[in-house]
């Protein structure tokens, strides 16, 4: 066969696998769920909550954000200021599709909470995937489902590591476990506490990982017995968690020492092989 007529052959077959690659459908986000609602957001609160155009209230799941600056200390919260700001950014101009987070669509103040995604040439990006990369959010407790937790925890560490935005600032560090008091002054406070687990102990309907020796001082995780399985899925079993190097997620609390209590196995990361 003429040579001509084999490079034609090849060029229209690999016009056609390309064709057919372009119309491939893109996978799924691994946040995207049903859809909730749609609208365009006209008014912005803090980097994580907004207002719709027929007066919805949005808080964006998965996320925490610094607070913006109040009005009596304009110019004290310069990383809430710059979220809010890129929340804006990210939305202006674009329809938003919302999408459910929580099996309830709404929380106790009326408010839809979801994961949101805009389209940007023909391609849905999420909102807060983006704000977390983009080093102005942090990913909360309750991320979502293991996949989606999984991805946004992944851009979370990018992030971390550029040391740039939130990451830029020492207030954002994870707290050292092996200092319970600098935890505790803490207490109330959503915030990633780093150290080695000491010990695992059960009491009852509690499994407790110990990160000192002095219980009623140093720095614990709780989980509760029911919820155990669920971080044996994760490859996180409570018992195997002793000696190695955890760091947990969550809000501050004091019952005699500083304690996060982890509900979802993703609120627990190893780190000793980071």
């Amino acid at each position: 066969m003429p040579a001509v007529v084999l490079a034609a052959g090849f060029i229209a077959m690999n016009c056609c696998f390309s064709t057919a690659a372009e119309e491939l459908p893109q996978p799924a986000f691994p946040c995207s769920r049903e859809t909730i609602a749609r609208g365009v957001a006209s008014r912005f609160i803090d980097g994580r909550t907004f207002i719709l155009d027929d007066g919805r209230e949005v808080r964006l799941a998965g996320i925490e954000v610094p607070p913006p600056p109040s009005p009596m200390q304009r110019g004290t919260a310069p990383e809430g200021a710059a979220a809010r700001d890129a929340l804006a950014g990210l939305l202006a101009g674009s329809e938003v599709v919302l999408r459910q987070a929580e099996p309830q669509k709404t929380d106790r103040y009326g408010r839809i909470v979801a994961h949101a995604f805009t389209a940007r040439d023909g391609v849905e990006r999420s909102v807060q995937a983006d704000l977390i990369a983009a080093r102005h959010a942090r990913v909360t407790a309750r991320a979502g489902n293991r996949a989606c937790a999984r991805e946004l925890l992944g851009r979370e560490n990018a992030a971390r590591r550029a040391k740039l935005g939130l990451w830029a600032t020492s207030y954002y560090d994870s707290l050292d476990a092996d200092n319970p008091a600098d935890v505790l002054a803490e207490q109330g406070r959503f915030a990633l506490v780093e150290g080695k687990v000491v010990s695992v102990r059960e009491s009852g309907a509690t499994i407790y990982v110990n990160f000192g020796r002095r219980w009623s001082k140093d720095f614990t995780v709780t989980i509760l017995k029911r919820n155990a399985r669920n971080f044996t899925a994760a490859g996180l079993e409570p018992k195997t968690l002793a000696g190695r190097r955890v760091r947990v997620r969550g809000w501050i609390e004091e019952r005699g020492g500083p304690l996060i209590e982890a509900a979802r196995p993703e609120q627990l990361e190893l780190t000793d092989r980071e």
